[in-house]
């Protein structure tokens, strides 16, 4: 495990090459970011959200919506396992030195850091669900093609309300798992200084993952009626954006930390 994380370090020419060679860590990322937005709006431009409810739901409403299966275990015990990641997050974010060496690598990082991320997972929550609590938007279930009162509205269209009970945009389900795409970004975007990882693709895998949990998540809501796909795409991007912002922006309070006072801790 320690190898895949910590590949070892090119030569002094090798670098120069892969430098030359692609775009700058910044560049990659903002160019993967823009590019979900487009989709994204292009997926809402498109109508896709009201086709894929209307093939899960109908007059009746949504079948799966208060299943066992999808209400009980895949959203309500679910959703208690993010909580405990998060509240085990801090506890790794605050334990008062590294693991020993042999223990995985996301372990041996220095407090500071820990700390950091910490916060990069709390922002995420919390932007998602300020956001949503001033959302007109409501849910599809409630709209009447589903059974319910509202009539649809983009949540984009801030001057008018639907007539239903609002506050569902974007997909909070999902940020139980998207709220910690920061965890990945030690590896992928490290900070300089001493003790800090190295740059490492292994990350991309662990980013990915993350990536294809928070979906399911937010699937198993569409299928329940609660959220349109668009929501679900939304919490992921707002919480990249979230993450990657915070992170460049404590990256050189990182450095300087570490350049003045090794973080030994």
């Amino acid at each position: 495990m320690a190898r895949l994380l910590y590949p070892p370090q090119p030569s002094p020419a090798m670098s120069a090459t892969s430098t030359s060679s692609s775009p700058a860590p910044l560049s990659r990322h903002l160019l993967l970011f823009l590019g979900a937005v487009v989709l994204t709006l292009a997926w809402e431009l498109l109508g896709a959200d009201l086709a894929v409810m209307h093939f899960f739901g109908s007059a009746q409403g949504f079948p799966l919506r208060s299943s066992w299966l999808m209400e009980t275990l895949l959203h309500d015990d679910l959703r208690k396992l993010g909580v405990v990641l998060y509240a085990l997050v801090w506890v790794w974010a605050l334990w008062p030195q590294r693991w020993s060496a042999g223990h995985w690598p996301v372990f041996q990082i220095g407090r500071r850091e820990r700390i950091w991320l910490g916060v990069l997972v709390t922002a995420c929550l919390l932007a998602i669900n300020l956001i949503k609590r001033s959302s007109a938007t409501s849910c599809p279930w409630s709209l009447s093609e589903f059974g319910g009162v509202a009539a649809y509205v983009s949540h984009w269209n801030l001057w008018l309300t639907d007539g239903g009970p609002g506050h569902c945009f974007p997909g909070g389900h999902a940020s139980s798992a998207f709220a910690f795409i920061g965890l990945t970004l030690p590896w992928l975007e490290p900070s300089t200084g001493p003790g800090h990882p190295a740059p490492n693709t292994q990350a991309w895998r662990w980013l990915g993952l993350i990536g294809v949990i928070g979906i399911f998540l937010g699937a198993v809501q569409t299928l329940r009626g609660a959220h349109y796909p668009s929501h679900t795409l939304w919490t992921l991007l707002i919480c990249w954006g979230v993450s990657w912002a915070l992170w460049r922006l404590g990256r050189p309070w990182l450095a300087r930390s570490a350049a003045t006072s090794p973080d030994r801790v």
